[in-house]
């Protein structure tokens, strides 16, 4: 890897976007990949196999090279935003045993718990940060990949180190449910290592006279979930005070084992045979916005569909403005469902779909997408607006029956 990195990259969009400002790219501008692959297994997620499950590092000196060639870049600042991969804190970890991982075939190091051969040892990756803040010119490094906290819980030494010192306010962890049905079906640790992560970092945070908040990521209509799950971890949400403004509902991808859940309704975590286990798959529009609207329990256009929902699911007693109760009873005035794809997609035959024959995008021209369904109401109010005249076209034509042209029937074919 080190020989790969060491490149002459320019570090730079093609030349082709001219002054273009990418989303993407400002994103990891400023960001250093310092491994690759990941041992996690999560069903729902295929880097497993398209970067192996034995991790690949970098050393500590190629990793340092590319933050002092980096501080050349135009409109570096001295903050470092990420030095991670796909998970932020699985550098140097590996099996204890390299006959052992020659030969395993575990799909996961982590799961249903920390395998006893992994060495789970964050003193490198400790070292690699404490370098990498010494660099002069170097004010701040960020962890923005996404944290394995099953294993950072291992070394209280890794996190105290990451909270004192490479937190910008806010850190992303995704515990992706609370229920061990659909965890187990992701191959995700319970609820409470997440707990015990949490205690961990309010502690340090305080320690360091910071206020600092963990930012969870839930999934919802996974393979495995059911309505009772998606009810049991919105009332955590609801307890724990978080609000989820954005919420990712599942979808099958390609090389993911939770893709083969979906599409044969097995678990293929297990044997496969005509007896085994079903799993429940969550494919209607009307189950996925319900499971969706739990993770958003917050908003008012959800609480028709969860109301019913709660009914059926015979507890009526969470509908009210009680402290434990998840939604009131009451419906304010608000607008109706809009699904997000359809809200952020731009009409047909929107001026802003392409100038010229030339589609634009984001990235050369095209402005941000609309977040309150303004293009969609003109469009609809358009389309009726046209079924209007039609309409009225069509009617005014039979009552008057002036410039009319007779109509001429069919020729039947002999």
């Amino acid at each position: 890897m080190d020989y790969v990195f060491a490149s002459p990259y320019a570090r730079v969009p093609h030349p082709s976007y001219g002054g273009a400002k990418i989303p993407a790219y400002e994103m990891i501008r400023f960001s250093v990949n310092i491994m690759r692959g990941c041992f996690g297994g999560c069903t729902f997620c295929s880097i497993t196999e398209h970067e192996g499950r034995i991790i690949q590092n970098r050393s500590h000196e190629s990793i340092l090279h590319e933050i002092e060639e980096m501080k050349k870049l135009p409109g570096f600042t001295g903050v470092v935003s990420d030095l991670g991969g796909p998970t932020a804190n699985m550098y140097r970890i590996a099996c204890n045993s390299p006959e052992i991982e020659k030969h395993c075939r575990k799909p996961s190091c982590v799961y249903p718990g920390i395998c006893e051969n992994l060495n789970t040892d964050h003193s490198s990756l400790i070292e690699l940060y404490r370098k990498a803040r010494a660099l002069p010119g170097v004010k701040k490094i960020l962890i923005a990949s996404g944290l394995r906290y099953d294993l950072a819980v291992e070394s209280p030494e890794y996190v105290k180190e990451l909270v004192t010192h490479h937190v910008g306010g806010y850190l992303k962890i995704a515990p992706e449910h609370t229920e061990r049905g659909p965890l187990d079906k992701m191959m995700k640790p319970g609820i409470g290592s997440y707990d015990k992560f949490k205690r961990m970092f309010d502690k340090y945070s305080k320690e360091a006279g910071k206020e600092q908040y963990l930012i969870p990521y839930f999934i919802a209509a996974h393979p495995g979930t059911t309505d009772e799950d998606m009810m049991n971890l919105a009332l955590w949400l609801k307890a724990n005070g978080f609000r989820a403004d954005q919420v990712q509902a599942f979808y099958p991808s390609p090389m993911a084992s939770a893709t083969a859940m979906y599409h044969s309704g097995k678990n293929p975590l297990r044997k496969v045979t005509y007896k085994s286990e079903g799993v429940a798959i969550v494919k209607s529009e009307e189950q996925r916005r319900l499971h969706k609207a739990f993770l958003r329990y917050h908003d008012p256009r959800g609480w028709p569909m969860l109301r019913e929902a709660l009914i059926r699911m015979g507890r009526a007693d969470l509908i009210g403005s009680g402290k434990h109760q998840l939604i009131p009873a009451h419906q304010p005035a608000v607008d109706g469902y809009q699904s997000a794809r359809r809200k952020n997609s731009t009409p047909v035959g929107s001026k802003k779909a392409g100038q010229g024959g030339k589609i634009l995008t984001q990235h050369n021209g095209l402005p941000p997408r609309s977040h309150d369904g303004n293009a969609w109401d003109k469009r609809e109010q358009a389309k009726a607006a046209a079924e209007a005249r039609r309409k009225a076209v069509a009617g005014g034509g039979k009552a008057s029956g002036k410039n009319r042209k007779p109509s001429q029937r069919p020729v039947a074919p002999r």
